[in-house]
């Protein structure tokens, strides 16, 4: 049987019985949009702590930039109104001021330019990497494997959850909204280890998609025929949501990304479990999640009891 027919099968036994299928697991929140967000998501890598690091730097190089200009414009308008200035100057040229418009800009562009191709370089420049997964977009949803030597059978399909799986998912396994987001949510969730340097390999099947994820600091194009790569080192476990950025048909909106950051421990057991069946790789990594937060509920729980006994 071969990969791309084990695909479908796998994609159409999703949807016809999902509420079966124990592919989603659950996880802390790490970043995700938020109702009327403004900046960027937090930053779950190196790279993206760069990007919003940039962002902030040209942002108040712009501030200043705009309030010089607003303040000459009102300048202008005040001192050189016909009221207040009723006979104009004839002065067509000025050397000093052409030479420090023409010098300012060039000294403003270097100060950008220098901490701009350091991160595009940190951004192209592929580390040493620890492992590779491959990404591939089909109209509309993602399709993953594990390439690596002993992983190479670990491969599925990540599809968006409608909105009556996401009400069936909460009442089953009592989760909130923000535990399962609308439009983010997916069928089966990407897992890698955490503080472990992955190569992500990106093509599609059949038009152009864009593999985005914000708060790793990643977007590249997924183009038919063609691997593109990039990479990434996620910091701290969690759920971290991406999408599609590229106008790739009708359902452009509903391909999302999920990818499940784990603690190496985490990962070892559900990778040795997924070379096996995928499925239940996800229902042991959803118990060790569950048990790492009641171990950590316990943890809190003793430590304010032994405050409030103090």
């Amino acid at each position: 049987m071969t990969k791309l027919f084990k695909r479908h099968l796998t994609k159409l036994a999703s949807a016809v019985a999902f509420a079966a299928a124990p592919g989603f697991v659950g996880s802390a929140m790490a970043a995700q949009p938020e109702p009327w967000q403004m900046g960027m998501q937090a930053a779950a890598t190196e790279v993206m702590e760069d990007v919003r690091w940039f962002n902030d730097f040209t942002l108040i190089i712009v501030t200043v930039i705009t309030l010089f200009v607003l303040a000459l414009l009102i300048y202008c308008v005040v001192r050189f109104n016909r009221r207040a200035n009723p006979v104009p100057s004839r002065t067509s040229h000025n050397t000093m001021i052409e030479v420090v418009w023409t010098v300012v800009p060039i000294l403003i562009l270097v100060v950008i330019s220098v901490p701009s191709f350091r991160l595009l370089f940190k951004q192209l420049d592929i580390p040493e990497y620890e492992m590779t997964i491959k990404a591939t977009g089909y109209q509309w949803y993602w399709g993953y494997e594990y390439v690596d030597e002993g992983m190479q059978d670990v491969y599925f399909d990540a599809i968006m959850l409608s909105d009556e799986q996401r009400a069936e998912l909460k009442a089953e396994k009592g989760l909130t909204d923000r535990e399962v987001p609308r439009l983010l949510a997916t069928d089966y969730n990407v897992v890698v280890p955490e503080d472990t340097n992955i190569r992500v390999l990106v093509t599609a099947a059949d038009v152009i998609h864009a593999f985005a994820m914000p708060a790793f600091g990643v977007k590249i194009d997924a183009v038919p025929g063609r691997l593109n790569e990039t990479w990434f080192n996620a910091t701290e476990p969690g759920m971290y949501y991406g999408q599609c950025s590229e106008l790739c048909g009708k359902d452009h909106a509903f391909m999302p990304i999920a990818i499940q950051v784990v603690t190496k421990e985490q990962y070892a057991a559900w990778s040795e479990a997924a070379k096996q069946d995928v499925d239940e790789a996800n229902s042991l990594l959803a118990s060790m999640i569950e048990e790492e937060k009641n171990k950590t509920a316990e943890l809190s729980a003793s430590s304010e009891l032994k405050v409030a006994t103090r």
